[in-house]
């Protein structure tokens, strides 16, 4: 890790139809002092922050443009195909790629998903954004497939969706820079994954071994004092029960049925 000072804020951005609510609720309450800046950024324009310094680290859709850039897969999501809610389509829980062999599918420059071959009919033209193709599909020109994210990110009650079984998926990922690898950055990649406070500190202090070491020593100072009491004993020297046995048998008491001395033979 690199990066001994710590900045005023650590900038985030993120792509449209990424939540990071959780993410930043967990790090206010780590890092109260640092405050985290949220920065919005097209699909296009993401990588390109990270490069040019505009954001620490990103939430952004895989694949990552260029070598430079680390990236942690998070999660895929489902895509769905935007339609409107009278649409012949609505009256089905799930669709395939070849059920809208007839549609006129909208492909907007902004398109998230990797496709191979476009399903159904092209439109004339290509919209800007996602957004100017939903207004598209809301005006009943065609219809699109999106990640779900984004299909609710754009929800109107006009329109509606299902899960396309055959279509490319989209793939979140967190992102940054290579070489800039803060401690922060290491802070937000641990929160993302879910660690915690005490296992963070655990990997970071490591002194667990010690005391194990520590334990270990004890045991074998209590067994090297056993086998010192073995040798007494056999030295001929009490030594707990053995020991006692030991002694009442050569005493000639009344248990033993005899006398100390040998019998003399007549």
């Amino acid at each position: 890790m690199t990066g001994s000072e710590v900045p005023h804020s650590f900038r985030l951005a993120y792509v449209p139809g990424v939540t990071p609510t959780k993410w930043i609720r967990i790090w206010n309450e780590r890092l109260p002092d640092v405050p985290l800046t949220l920065v919005a950024v097209s699909p296009t324009e993401a990588f390109g922050a990270l490069r040019d310094g505009d954001a620490d680290a990103g939430f952004v859709r895989l694949p990552v443009d260029g070598a430079d850039l680390s990236a942690i897969p998070l999660y895929t999501e489902t895509t769905v195909v935007v339609i409107p809610k009278d649409h012949l389509v609505a009256a089905v829980e799930e669709v395939s790629t070849g059920d809208l062999a007839d549609q006129i599918v909208l492909h907007p420059l902004d398109d998230t998903l990797d496709w191979e071959r476009l399903p159904g009919l092209p439109a004339i033209e290509r919209p800007a954004t996602t957004a100017d193709a939903i207004e598209l599909v809301a005006a009943g020109v065609g219809v699109l497939l999106v990640p779900q994210s984004l299909a609710r990110l754009h929800h109107r009650k006009d329109l509606t969706y299902r899960p396309v079984s055959d279509a490319p998926e989209s793939r979140v990922a967190l992102s940054w820079p290579q070489e800039e690898t803060t401690d922060l950055v290491e802070e937000f990649i641990g929160i993302v994954r879910g660690r915690t406070v005490n296992s963070t500190r655990g990997r970071q202090q490591g002194a667990a071994q010690p005391k194990v070491k520590a334990k270990d020593k004890a045991k074998a100072k209590r067994a090297d004092a056993g086998g010192g009491a073995q040798r007494k004993s056999a030295s001929g020297k009490p030594a707990g029960k053995g020991g006692a046995r030991g002694s009442a048998g050569s005493s000639g008491g009344p248990k033993g049925g005899r006398s100390g001395k040998p019998r003399r033979r007549p």
